[in-house]
């Protein structure tokens, strides 16, 4: 008998960023600081919004980009969630655009992906917790970064 993971969509992050900060650079690498200064979180499994104050720690060697962000979510009913969300950013040139329905998202030529982690005691919000995620990232214009995140079942 086989078997294959389902992602389900829970929901999309749509970060709103400031210009990154450059830290520095060593051998092959260069490491950036960019702002997260609040945005929105909607879809089916979760509504609320972006919290300023965090940001994405990002190294970039050679074409590939390490992402390293971590910020607060704030949901309707008031629940706070930390996210740390690592991925890469990286060129692909067999990658197509990908949509889900009508929603392009991703772009073709890249592989930007991302996976989640959460932490909160929010009893409603627990799930968030205790499941893997995959999300797929797209840049929207200069400052706006969405991710739009797939429950593993």
């Amino acid at each position: 008998m086989s078997f294959s993971p389902a992602l389900t969509y829970a929901f999309e992050i749509r970060a709103h960023l400031e210009p990154s900060l450059h830290i520095g650079h060593g051998d092959g690498e260069v490491t950036e600081f960019t702002p997260i200064v609040g945005g929105s979180v909607d879809g089916p499994l979760l509504r609320g919004k972006v919290l300023p104050g965090g940001g994405d720690w990002s190294s970039t060697r050679g074409e590939v980009c390490e992402l390293d962000a971590r910020y607060l979510l704030q949901t309707e009913d008031g629940a706070v969630i930390d996210i740390v969300n690592r991925g890469y950013y990286r060129p692909a040139a067999d990658g197509p655009d990908q949509y889900d329905g009508d929603l392009q998202v991703t772009h073709a030529g890249h592989y930007y992906r991302t996976h989640p982690v959460f932490r909160t005691d929010s009893p409603a919000h627990r799930w968030l917790a205790e499941t893997v995620f995959v999300g797929l990232a797209r840049p929207e214009g200069e400052d706006v970064v969405a991710i739009r995140l797939y429950a593993l079942r």
